[in-house]
């Protein structure tokens, strides 16, 4: 496996491209682009164990440890939720716990200005989409 971009880096690209986008219908856009890159979900894994609790739609996030490093798999039913969870896993797939926990997850979402652009309850899921990659992280 090669070694992802330093996490300041990749968030640096995302700062770009969202910066590029300009309006909020095109950044919101671009996220659900995203969604539609993310690697297909194995059906063993859409168990309600990996389910995200909290998000408007339903969310799925199963972790696979390799080596010393975590891989997220994640699919939505939502297109906008799986572009969610499909920019939080370019952030945060392939790095070792010590990194996910370190970096600053909520600074950084501000930074791209996602949070003001969703809904409360959309905002809230991020959230929590974030808290179950750093549990993960943790375990």
């Amino acid at each position: 496996m090669t070694q992802p971009l330093p996490i300041d880096d990749v968030l640096a690209e995302l700062v770009e491209e969202f910066d590029l986008l300009g309006d909020w219908e095109s950044r919101i856009e671009y996220v659900i682009d995203l969604g539609k890159s993310l690697e297909p979900l194995p059906d063993a894994d859409r168990a309600e164990a990996n389910k995200v609790p909290g998000c408007a739609a339903q969310v799925w996030l199963a972790v696979r440890r390799e080596g010393d490093r975590l891989h997220f798999l994640a699919d939505s039913d939502s297109a906008l939720s799986k572009g969610n969870i499909a920019l939080l896993l370019r952030l945060y797939s392939d790095r070792t716990p010590a990194e996910i926990l370190a970096f600053d997850a909520r600074a950084a979402l501000d930074r791209l200005g996602l949070p003001s652009a969703l809904t409360r309850q959309r905002a809230n899921g991020l959230n929590s989409m974030v808290g179950r990659i750093r549990e993960a992280a943790a375990a």
